[in-house]
């Protein structure tokens, strides 16, 4: 199993709004659904922005203590979107989002969209994070099992496998050093791996003898 894709683990019923929505029917909406911004989109799904909670509330600050009018959505939204696609990797999105979250104040929510921009799913920062939240051993049994067993066809116990805070550790005779470092490059793949550590003794210089 490699890293989750973003048509894994986003919500596909996903509220959304116009630009011409007033802002208190945006803010009626996210307390009914109990969510902290959504997507903005025209007449034929495609992203326009994305507005949040926190949009909301710095345009009511910016109207105190006059409060005069009410702004539509198109005024308060935060834009263009940042989007990403079905088949995009987690991490990926992951990494995204952080580095537009620098950008612009924090980015809690990504839309996905198709391969025409229309909008098909959402997938939050906790969608992501629930990716990675996976069990040492968990993990270690699917690099033994799918990995060391399955993909390179050896015995579980020819490659001691010990995971630590998401770091996988890989040891083993110098006879298997090839079908190791394969090992540790799929370990890489997999969802919640933080780290990979090759234990295999090292080949010795030519002319060397080899111990024992």
């Amino acid at each position: 199993m490699i890293h989750s894709t973003i048509g894994e683990v986003m919500t596909d019923d996903v509220v959304t709004v116009s630009e011409t929505t007033p802002s208190t029917d945006v803010a009626r909406l996210l307390d009914r659904h109990g969510i902290s911004g959504l997507p903005v989109i025209d007449r034929d799904d495609k992203v326009l922005g994305v507005v949040s909670a926190s949009d909301l509330v710095r345009e009511r600050a910016a109207r105190w203590p006059d409060g005069a009018g009410e702004a539509p959505v198109r005024e308060v939204m935060s834009t263009p979107a940042v989007t990403v696609h079905p088949e995009q990797r987690v991490p990926d999105a992951a990494r995204l989002m952080e580095r537009r979250g620098v950008e612009r104040r924090g980015v809690e929510r990504l839309p996905v969209v198709d391969e025409e921009d229309r909008l098909i799913g959402i997938v939050t920062r906790r969608d992501l994070l629930r990716v990675f939240l996976r069990g040492d051993d968990e993990i270690r049994r699917q690099v033994s099992e799918e990995i060391v067993a399955g993909e390179l066809g050896l015995p579980p116990e020819a490659v001691g496998v010990f995971v630590r805070d998401g770091v996988v550790t890989l040891a083993g005779d110098a006879g298997l050093r090839g079908a190791i470092a394969r090992a540790g490059f799929a370990a890489w793949r997999l969802d919640g791996v933080v780290g990979v550590v090759n234990l295999v003794p090292p080949v010795p210089p030519e002319g060397v003898a080899r111990p024992g």
